[in-house]
């Protein structure tokens, strides 16, 4: 069987161009917008701008771009045509991590306000469960009444073991 005959696994359709890898690409965008959005750059872009003046204003056998510097002004159009559309690109790229972090964001949040409503429930639950417990207080106003109540029973007892080894009184004793 000839690959053309294999149905088993769809066949791609051949594409002409530039095959490039999206993330790599991507992840190079956003490089270039954070190199391009630092203070160093303007800085760095701006001696250049000067040096590049002066150099053409000043020395006469130097000028390869003489006032209006429009190969200045070409340089600065051709960065500004890329610079642009890789920046909306990794704005774009942010937008899309921060979109997905808002959503996991979410649903812990959901999770959260969910385990909270429970331990709130549950908290009510052993509220409603205490409310029949005994406190300290009562526990122990109850032993002492028992204390009391078993002293005296002891008493009682103690009385009668007494009377019981006396001699049996006679009427002649009295």
């Amino acid at each position: 069987m000839t690959r053309r005959d294999d149905l088993t696994t769809p066949r791609q359709r051949r594409r002409l161009g530039i095959h490039y890898d999206p993330e790599a690409f991507g992840r190079f965008s956003e490089s270039i917008a954070r190199t391009l959005g630092t203070a160093r750059f303007l800085v760095w872009q701006t001696a250049i701008v000067i040096t590049w003046i002066a150099l053409n204003v000043a020395f006469v056998a130097l000028r390869w771009d003489p006032y209006p510097f429009i190969l200045l002004n070409l340089a600065f159009s051709t960065q500004a045509a890329y610079a642009a559309p890789l920046i909306l690109l990794a704005q774009n790229r942010q937008e899309a991590r921060d979109r997905a972090q808002q959503e996991n964001d979410r649903r812990v949040a959901e999770r959260t306000q969910t385990d909270t409503e429970y331990l709130a429930r549950e908290l009510a639950s052993i509220r409603l469960s205490l409310a029949d417990v005994a406190t300290t207080s009562e526990v122990g106003d109850h032993l002492d009444r028992l204390t009391d109540a078993i002293e005296r029973l002891s008493s009682r007892l103690d009385d009668l073991e007494l009377s019981s080894r006396l001699p049996p009184s006679t009427p002649h004793d009295r």
